[in-house]
């Protein structure tokens, strides 16, 4: 059924002559596919299958993006009933690739920073949801309630009230720095070099459709601290320093209470997220990054701001659960 449908909507949009070949499926329902014609040129379809994905928000932000002067893909076409979207092709330089062929990461990443200071300094759409108490906690309970089940280690109800209660002290903290468009999944899998254009448009940006707004720290904060990475601790200094410099209205020290809370927030929510890909979906391959995500927790929680976080983690997940694999 499916099949038919995406074979419906490459014909309607004109490219029915172009080769599909599937170009990247990723930790969501969504697949996307590249079309290719005789010529060599190039679209891409994005299979969101309703009613798991809604392609609604990743329009209104790319529109949005776009507008302002990013390099985003432009929608040429939507089928909001059946979950399709016809892209431009921004090519296959990812900056996971780019780093995996020896380019410089030091100037990828200053690129990357370079537009999240910009972006950061831009208005936000009114019809983007608020990074709101509800949605964090619900993503910081994905921790207890998904990898703490799937090792055996499932807390009592009033522990996990506790959890909450913890975070809702700490967001306040987190929302110290302005708000901003927050992308959500900002790191090396969604951006792209793009030889071809200048300046802040040389940067591609990818996977937006989770957009918030929110504390401007989450998204360099994201891409410094990388769940599928580890990055030289000099870089993140010099790429959060170069930050700074480009927004001198902020308050360093202000700053990296927002950033230390953010970081345990999204790290607790990433354990979470890949125990219940594997327990949930039957996608293995997050797995492995799990023990690189909880040294990223452990860190964030050095931070006198996130003092309660590490003491409940102390009291409920001691090293030992730390280093089991969802089962």
């Amino acid at each position: 059924m499916r099949e038919t449908l995406l074979t419906g909507f490459q014909q309607r949009a004109g490219w029915g002559d172009a080769e599909r070949s599937l170009l990247a499926g990723d930790a969501s329902f969504r697949k996307y596919w590249r079309l290719r014609r005789a010529d060599g040129a190039t679209m891409v379809i994005m299979d969101a299958p309703p009613p798991q994905e809604d392609v609604r928000p990743f329009v209104r932000v790319a529109n949005h993006l776009e507008a302002l002067g990013f390099s985003v893909p432009h929608v040429a076409l939507v089928d909001e009933d059946n979950g399709f979207l016809l892209l431009e092709d921004l090519g296959d330089g990812t900056y996971t690739r780019l780093l995996q062929q020896g380019n410089d990461e030091w100037s990828l990443y200053a690129l990357a920073t370079d537009v999240l200071a910009e972006l950061s300094q831009q208005p936000v759409p009114a019809d983007v949801p608020a990074y709101d108490d509800q949605r964090l906690l619900t993503e910081t309970g994905l921790l207890p309630d998904w990898f703490l089940t799937s090792v055996g280690a499932a807390v009592s109800a009033e522990a996990r009230a506790e959890w909450d209660r913890i975070w809702l002290d700490l967001l306040p903290v987190a929302r110290g720095v302005p708000s901003a468009l927050v992308l959500r999944d900002y790191h090396v899998d969604n951006l792209l070099l793009l030889p071809g254009r200048a300046g802040l448009a040389a940067c591609g940006l990818l996977d937006f459709q989770d957009a918030v707004v929110g504390p401007l720290t989450y998204d360099l904060m994201s891409l410094l601290e990388d769940a599928r990475r580890d990055i030289d601790p000099a870089l993140v200094a010099a790429m959060t320093a170069r930050f700074l410099v480009a927004r001198p209205d902020l308050h360093a020290e202000t700053f990296a209470a927002s950033w230390a809370v953010m970081a345990a927030q999204r790290h607790a929510k990433v354990i979470g997220i890949f125990a219940r890909l594997y327990k949930r979906d039957g996608k293995p391959g997050y797995l492995p990054h799990i023990p690189r995500v909880w040294r990223l927790l452990e860190t964030a929680c050095q931070h006198p701001a996130c003092a309660p976080v590490q003491a409940w983690l102390q009291a409920y997940v001691p090293p030992a659960v730390r280093q089991r694999s969802p089962q």
